[in-house]
């Protein structure tokens, strides 16, 4: 049988399709694209057009793949199952962590033919944490999730309503899983989950400096990245105990959101700018190579031009290699939606575009400081004579090659850059 799977949304997303569809491939299905014999569409929910986007690709799932058998799992199914069940051509809807249960759903249609049909929707907050594992990635990087749920009730999100409590991996499953992926040729592995930084909160004897501590002491493992972390966990304390490690990429993809303090307790975020300088810059002074990648919320409802105008000042005060600037969409059923003072889709539309251009400025800035640098640089893809990687700080560098470097890892020479990417040459020849 053929099964396709169309994934929305982020990497946890991802690698929970990945681990389905492996387990699915252990029972004899092979993947498809279209024309597939068993469709999972697996949905996000963080905006408004995440659920239409949703909608519309279960939508095309059936349309792809007649006589399908059609199951809706994820974020937006969760939030509003019903939604999904109105849809013709939807057979089975369920939510998250409980994913696992769509396998026995699809083997039963598979030695039967009996496509079984309705809901199953779990009280996230009863459920642990879901044991689901992968072998490998479509990746250089592997991704491994360590950990589900959020707590941090911020005014513009619905994904603790999606996601349910914090509930973490256990220690030695993700070193197992680990250990595998190294086995398997990776080199670099990236922690993911709904919100990383809490990882081992409710576990005993654990926490995300100690989950790194271990995964050093993997043979053949070359770099751990972290997907995304609260600014407000890189405490000293936690600073000095990665700052230990060899492993441990200077890079950090930080979910700032605002740099503005009104701003920040607005949308109920878990710190403010002195906590932002004290955390950051301690960081920096431990790991003096350290650069950052961001996301940015602008227009949120009450933001202010002095509000924005303070958020692009602090923004210049860090080493930042990439922005990811959001214009705020307002998403039903959380607070900020109905806030007052919402901002007019042009003024989003016009902070948007100066905030760009101006963290474009401070990226080229900080990689003319690159040239005449060399870094070991882990290379994941080649097109038209040219092998692109990065480096441990996560630059972009682009090396001539009359052959594909996927998976090595060379040291070369940085040069000058162009939209962000970085020419370089190597010298380990």
């Amino acid at each position: 049988m053929r099964i396709a799977f169309y994934t929305l949304g982020c990497k946890v997303n991802q690698y929970e399709s990945r681990a389905l569809l492996e387990a699915l491939e252990k029972e004899g299905f092979e993947e498809a694209d279209k024309q597939a014999d068993v469709c999972i569409i697996n949905t996000c929910t963080v905006t408004a057009e995440s659920d239409r986007k949703a909608r519309q690709t279960v939508r095309r799932a059936i349309r792809e793949n007649p006589g399908a058998y059609i199951l809706v799992t994820g974020c937006a199914s969760q939030i509003d199952p019903e939604r999904f069940l109105a849809i013709k051509g939807v057979h089975f809807v369920n939510g998250n962590r409980d994913k696992k249960a769509l396998i026995a759903h699809i083997l039963r249609y598979k030695d039967t033919g009996i496509k079984t049909e309705g809901k199953e929707i779990l009280d996230l907050e009863e459920r642990e944490y879901e044991s689901l594992c992968v072998s490998g990635s479509e990746r250089t990087r592997a991704y491994m999730k360590i950990e589900d749920g959020c707590e941090s009730k911020c005014a513009y999100c619905i994904i603790p309503r999606a996601r349910g409590k914090i509930v973490s991996r256990p220690l030695e499953d993700c070193l197992e899983e680990a250990r595998r992926l190294v086995k398997a040729g990776y080199k670099e592995i990236v922690l993911t989950g709904i919100e990383v930084s809490a990882y081992g909160e409710d576990l005993e004897h654990a926490d995300l400096a100690l989950l790194l501590e271990k995964m050093e002491e993997i043979e053949g493992l070359c770099r751990i990245r972290l997907s995304s972390i609260d600014p407000s966990y890189l405490r000293p304390a936690f600073t000095d105990r990665i700052a230990r490690l060899s492993k441990v990429a200077p890079h950090f993809h930080l979910s700032l959101q605002s740099c503005c303090d009104d701003t920040l307790r607005r949308m109920r975020r878990r710190y403010n700018t002195e906590i932002l300088t004290r955390n950051l810059g301690y960081l920096q002074q431990r790991m003096p190579a350290v650069r950052f990648t961001a996301d940015v919320i602008v227009g949120f409802p009450g933001e202010t031009e002095e509000e924005f105008e303070r958020t692009r000042a602090f923004l210049k005060t860090l080493p930042l290699l990439h922005t990811h600037v959001f214009a705020y969409s307002p998403r039903p059923d959380t607070e900020a939606a109905s806030m007052p003072l919402q901002v007019d889709e042009q003024t989003k539309k016009s902070r948007s575009a100066r905030l760009i251009a101006h963290c474009e400025d401070i990226r080229d800035g900080l990689l003319k400081k690159e040239e005449g640098q060399s870094y070991p640089v882990l290379f994941e893809q080649y097109k038209k004579g040219v092998a692109y990687g990065h480096t441990p700080h996560f630059i972009e560098v682009a090396v001539k090659s009359d052959k594909p470097l996927d998976d090595e890892i060379c040291l070369c020479r940085l040069s000058g850059s162009e939209g962000g990417v970085v020419f370089g040459e190597r010298t380990d020849l």
